[in-house]
């Protein structure tokens, strides 16, 4: 069974699909899950290499996509990468209730999702932070959740220095992340279309 575009569907209606295809429900409508592109997966994976560590030794743990997250039986998703603390919900196959942090890695094609129909989702289902990363132009977001709505914690710019919210012991120099992405030389250097200077 592949899903149809113009229906809603559960979470047991979406273990029955076939094939290899990633799809999210919202509001149970599905969304395939495009390919990431080599720029996504780096940031991805920078993000990943460098809170591993910091939260290896606590009772949270991380976790990176593909890997899904059932908010409800019409709400199915797999962020970038999430943490969860209260371990008892982790299933063999899915966490159960949503994670205290949501990561989403933007692109052109992902953008409006995740800044729209996920982040609405992620406020109501209590995610307590939320990180927006584009990769180009850097840009880094964090929102925190106030009694079901997101609000902006912070921006910042590869010049920065993070420290998570809700997390104050996870701490980011957003500049060796940034000089690790594989941008080409002229687009590293060269300003985003809408800059002035």
């Amino acid at each position: 069974m592949q899903p149809q575009p113009d229906r809603t569907y559960t979470w047991v209606e979406r273990l029955e699909w076939e094939g290899d295809d990633r799809w999210e429900l919202i509001d149970g409508l599905p969304y395939a899950m495009s390919s990431p592109s080599l720029l996504h997966q780096v940031m991805v994976m920078e993000l990943s290499g460098r809170l591993y560590p910091q939260f290896r030794e606590g009772r949270c743990r991380l976790l990176a996509a593909p890997f899904d997250v059932k908010l409800s039986h019409r709400d199915v998703v797999q962020p970038d990468l999430l943490v969860i603390c209260d371990t008892h919900r982790l299933q063999a196959s899915h966490l159960d209730g949503p994670p205290e942090l949501a990561v989403e890695v933007l692109s052109p094609s992902n953008e409006r999702h995740e800044r729209l129909r996920k982040l609405n989702l992620y406020a109501r289902a209590g995610v307590a932070e939320y990180w927006l990363v584009t990769p180009y132009p850097f840009l880094f977001e964090v929102l925190r959740n106030r009694n079901g709505t997101f609000e902006i914690a912070g921006s910042y710019c590869e010049k920065d220095q993070f420290v998570s919210p809700t997390f104050p012991f996870v701490q980011l120099d957003l500049m060796e992340i940034f000089q690790s992405l594989p941008y080409p030389e002229a687009l590293r250097e060269a300003p985003p279309p809408y800059s002035t200077v």
